[in-house]
């Protein structure tokens, strides 16, 4: 061997290159290695370090791929290049090729929340709006494909970049899955670890399709108004409490409410003359003596009561169950909680179907709009 051939072999061992990329961030998923029009000499050494993949890019094409370990750049183990340069009997001189180191470990704890209200289409409540937020995880899965379909030339591309793609997706598929789950308003917010188990498996499949893996996805809050969350307390309540009572209750306040009402003679009338009737049940009960007597002067003077009609009883279906029997009174009292609506299906004795409540004749009074016709003129 020659000098000029000593020289030569020891200048290529001194100006092998080395491709290396040492992370110092925290956001970084991919890294463009730089060089001088992008030549890397032959038997270069590439180190790819644990959580690191190194992807090769041919005028725009996928080449190789790297795992974790250190490598000599050679036609041995460029396959794909090699075919691609067109390289039969291996190569001595520098060779062109873009270099990319991707970041392949979990990025976890990212944030994510609706931007706007979703609104819900719920049975008793009606139309409803909620919002939710929470976190997720996420890793790049397949590098190159990752490369290809999102990140294409960006020589620093960040996770900033990507996290606002990822959010827009994953509030998209949770609207759509709260939106199919069709569950009663107030068990969203009971059902966060079921609801992100369904989440992270509809949204799985979309984030393969460019090379990422969802991790983990976590519902943290599912929040509604102050109003409803009163109306779905105020409901709870009720569905525990006897209804009967609730109706004398209710009846009992509203008396209460019209006794004391300012505004005209004829509330004041209807107070007093409630008022009347109350405490004259009140004196029947705290003094049962005089109730007795009474009672004993009317048989005695032959003025038996008829017995009292009997009240109409009514059913109506909620979430494809038959409920009842209840009373006017108490179909009211759930009409005015909204536990029912005007579009709920009633029946009670005599009906050949099931009706909607606005059509029932008798209780339409319950939908508002019944003012009296004016007086007839005086003579």
């Amino acid at each position: 061997m020659g000098l000029f051939d000593e020289i030569k072999k020891k200048l290529g061992h001194e100006f092998i290159d080395i491709i290396e990329w040492l992370d110092t961030t925290d956001d970084t998923i991919v890294h463009r290695f730089e060089r001088y029009q992008n030549e890397i000499k032959n038997d270069a050494q590439l180190i790819v370090r644990e959580g690191q993949t190194a992807v090769f890019i041919n005028e725009g094409q996928l080449a190789d791929v790297f795992g974790p370990g250190t490598y000599n750049l050679t036609t041995q183990n460029l396959p794909v290049l090699t075919t691609l340069k067109g390289w039969k009997y291996g190569f001595n001189s520098p060779f062109k090729a873009e270099v990319y180191f991707v970041n392949t470990h979990l990025f976890a704890d990212e944030k994510w929340g609706t931007k706007n209200p979703i609104t819900l289409n719920d049975d008793r409540f009606g139309l409803v709006e909620i919002r939710a937020f929470g976190t997720y995880a996420f890793k790049i899965s397949d590098p190159g494909k990752f490369i290809i379909d999102i990140v294409g030339t960006d020589a620093n591309f960040t996770n900033y970049e990507i996290n606002e793609h990822l959010k827009s997706l994953i509030a998209t598929r949770f609207t759509d899955t709260i939106g199919e789950a069709n569950l009663p308003i107030e068990l969203y917010a009971a059902n966060t670890t079921e609801l992100s188990e369904t989440c992270l498996a509809v949204m799985q499949p979309e984030f393969n399709a460019v090379g990422i893996s969802l991790a983990r996805f976590y519902i943290e809050n599912v929040s509604m108004p102050e109003e409803l969350k009163k109306e779905i307390f105020e409901y709870s309540r009720i569905d525990k409490l006897d209804l009967d009572k609730l109706t004398k209750f209710k009846t009992a306040k509203a008396i209460e409410a019209a006794a004391s009402n300012e505004g005209g003679t004829a509330g004041a009338g209807m107070g007093m003359g409630m008022g009347f009737v109350m405490a004259q049940q009140m004196g029947s009960l705290m003094n049962p003596t005089n109730g007795q007597s009474q009672v004993q002067s009317q048989q005695n003077a032959g003025n038996t009561p008829p017995p009292m009609p009997t009240a109409i009883q009514y059913f109506y279906a909620n979430n494809g169950q038959q409920i009842g029997p209840v009373s006017l009174d108490q179909l009211s009292v759930l009409f005015a909680n909204r536990t029912i609506n005007k579009e709920v299906l009633i029946w009670k004795q005599g009906m050949d179907n099931w009706e909607p409540l606005h059509t029932v004749a008798e209780l339409k009074p319950f939908l508002g709009g019944n003012t009296p016709p004016p007086l007839p003129p005086q003579v």
